[in-house]
């Protein structure tokens, strides 16, 4: 059944998590941005454009706020990003467009280019004025897309603008991906990931939820559709495998995002200890904290230089109040019915690098809630059906793609974000499916010539 429906209004929109997940960056208002946008200087070859993965015109969508043209500023940004609104707030930017920015030649501040972003994007919502461009004119082909995360939405959009009718299958009961479900709610709230969703639905893009597919599933997809988008994102958060990780208190970090941005958790136990050291496991351990955690420790077996968080993140976790505990890895649990303590032993580094225990370092820190953030495993086994090869190549069950069309090894299916690249960052998502939508066109038109 396709859900065409109003996405935004199935927000849960709790007024107490509101409150304890104010934006990170507030949002500029108009005067604040106008003066900000005079201060791009609109280069030539711009660098900020060159950064962003799916190169947004930057200095374009930025020169049409200084001169009051919001809706061109708007329709510059989806042009090149469909989900221009949700990457404005998730996007790294620091690393990205304003790290590449040219003020820091000149000693000065970057231009605050995702708060700008944002300020076009919202304006949009707010005038509740619709798409800047519409559907193709129908060609008659279908594209089936698996899972409904910001690689599929792209690829979808693409299609669509091609005239191709794109079809999502999404597990869950929202759409999204991690933008619904597992950024923090500080960054991107799950009503403006909604929000931006009805966009797409104004293209015709269909939705099929609580779908679960399988590989018998999947060749049916194959034999009625033209062809096949794989936006599976990642499986399952790897465990520790220590004895106990079933007791009470032990979750995952994704699970904890997801529970408390759908408000089924509202606050968090006194003593919360998070195991890893990403920009996932950050974004639960400030949960942790806004959610009223009294101790927060981030355990990680290896120093800050090794995390793979980005540094402002790191110093973001600090503000929020988050201890830290390097080069100490789990080695058990403690309580029968609920989680009371994890165990932990310091770690040394050997010559050859390898890390190894020391001796009577051994130590336990007392805790109510376990959240587990170390890394999550592949979901691509649906691709193999029992007794046969492989639907597509895989290499360490991660999806291989042609790079600048998104292909697969088998003609027929194409895939982008994070079943092919490990997990990176929305934008790069975004942009792997939107090279699969212009690919997958692309490849039917040759289709069609061919035939």
């Amino acid at each position: 059944m396709s859900e065409q429906t109003n996405f935004y209004s199935q927000s849960p929109g709790s007024a107490e998590i509101a409150s304890r997940f104010p934006d990170l960056h507030p949002a500029f208002d108009k005067t604040a941005a106008v003066t900000e946008a005079h201060r791009c200087l609109y280069c030539f070859d711009a660098p900020c454009t060159a950064a962003c993965p799916t190169h947004i015109d930057v200095p374009r969508f930025i020169k049409k706020i200084a001169s009051d043209n919001l809706e061109g500023s708007a329709k510059t940004i989806l042009d090149a990003n469909i989900l221009g609104a949700s990457c404005s707030r998730a996007c790294p930017v620091e690393v990205l467009c304003e790290g590449a920015c040219v003020m820091h030649r000149y000693n000065k501040q970057p231009i605050e280019i995702g708060r700008l972003q944002r300020f076009a994007m919202d304006v949009l919502h707010e005038s509740g004025a619709p798409l800047p461009f519409s559907p193709g004119k129908d060609t008659g082909k279908s594209v089936a897309l698996i899972g409904g995360g910001p690689a599929s939405l792209a690829c979808a959009a693409e299609l669509r603008r091609r005239g191709i009718r794109a079809e999502i299958f999404d597990a869950r009961p929202l759409p999204g991906g991690l933008n619904t479900y597992g950024i923090a709610e500080y960054k991107l709230p799950l009503a403006e990931s909604l929000r931006e969703i009805d966009l797409l639905s104004q293209l015709g893009v269909e939705f099929r939820f609580n779908t679960t597919v399988d590989a018998a599933q999947l060749a049916a997809l194959e034999a009625s559709h033209n062809a096949v988008f794989l936006g599976l994102g990642l499986g399952a958060i790897h465990r520790l495998g220590i004895a106990g990780e079933e007791t009470a208190g032990v979750t995952n970090a994704l699970d904890y995002i997801a529970g408390y941005k759908s408000g089924e958790i509202t606050s968090a136990p006194q003593r919360v200890a998070v195991i890893g050291a990403g920009n996932t496991a950050i974004d639960a351990a400030n949960a942790a904290v806004r959610l009223g955690a009294r101790e927060v420790h981030m355990v990680y077996r290896r120093g800050p230089e090794q995390m793979s968080a980005f540094a402002f993140e790191y110093e973001h976790a600090k503000q929020e109040g988050v201890k830290f505990l390097w080069h100490v890895m789990p080695i058990g649990l403690k309580g029968t019915d609920k989680v009371e303590a994890l165990e932990l032993v310091k770690l040394e580094t050997t010559s050859d690098g390898s890390l190894v225990p020391k001796a009577g370092e051994e130590f336990s820190l007392p805790v109510d809630l376990i959240v587990l953030a170390i890394g999550q495993a592949t979901h691509t086994e649906f691709l193999v059906a029992e007794g046969k090869a492989s639907t597509v190549k895989l290499e360490r069950g991660r999806i291989l793609i042609d790079r600048a069309t998104g292909q697969t090894s088998s003609p027929k299916y194409f895939a982008g974000g994070d079943c092919t690249n490990g997990g990176r960052e929305v934008v790069d998502a975004v942009a792997d499916g939107k090279r699969a939508g212009i690919g997958i066109a692309a490849w039917l038109e040759g289709q069609d010539a061919n035939a």
